[in-house]
């Protein structure tokens, strides 16, 4: 079973993270950060992980500490749950509308941690959330979990379409990715014969 339960506590944070990635997109996620719980609420169903997340956090600051730490968590999570990386697919690209939003997202997993995030949100706040912690939850992810992600805008005007659109489209070449890819037959997908 491809899944990992990971505890992390700080000064700042206490999270308790799951992570399946043979699910069916099962959730149960609260972070004290309501924009936060919709992302990963769509990052688990569009991504068919089954996910949860608890999250006490310093929000009285702002949301920056658990919005990263969230994103260290699951990086972890998705690391350790991918183990040798063995027969999966590793790379998958995928361009997602959010209706008049469209971004693509890519995804290598290479054992590189790697953001590149083209993705202007047009408002500073979505709500009362940050716009800005969008690249920060990313960057926690693909330096933890030792992946190459590009997050690419296309189109779109308003702020909530665009940053879900980057969530599902993430959710959704993450999906692709990971997948076993039966045809490799437990081979690791590198030349190098190791990720």
């Amino acid at each position: 079973m491809r899944s990992f339960e990971i505890a992390r506590k700080t000064a700042e944070t206490n999270i308790t993270l799951s992570l399946d990635l043979d699910g069916t997109g099962k959730n149960d996620i609260s972070t004290g950060v309501g924009f936060l719980d919709h992302m990963l609420t769509l990052f688990a169903v569009h991504g068919r992980f089954d996910l949860t997340v608890r999250c006490a956090g310093d929000t009285y600051v702002d949301a920056h500490h658990s919005v990263e730490d969230i994103g260290i968590c699951l990086g972890k999570a998705l690391k350790a749950a991918l183990g040798d990386r063995a027969g999966i697919c590793r790379y998958c690209d995928v361009t997602i509308p959010m209706d008049e939003a469209l971004v693509l997202a890519a995804v290598d997993i290479s054992g590189r941690g790697y953001l590149g995030f083209e993705l202007p949100i047009p408002a500073q706040k979505i709500g009362d959330f940050d716009a800005e912690l969008v690249e920060e939850f990313f960057m926690a992810l693909v330096r933890e979990a030792g992946i190459t992600l590009h997050i690419r805008y296309l189109a779109g005007r308003n702020s909530h379409h665009i940053a879900e659109a980057a969530f599902k489209a993430a959710a959704r070449a993450l999906r692709g990715a990971v997948r076993v890819d039966p045809a490799l037959a437990g081979a690791v997908p590198s030349s190098k014969g190791v990720l």
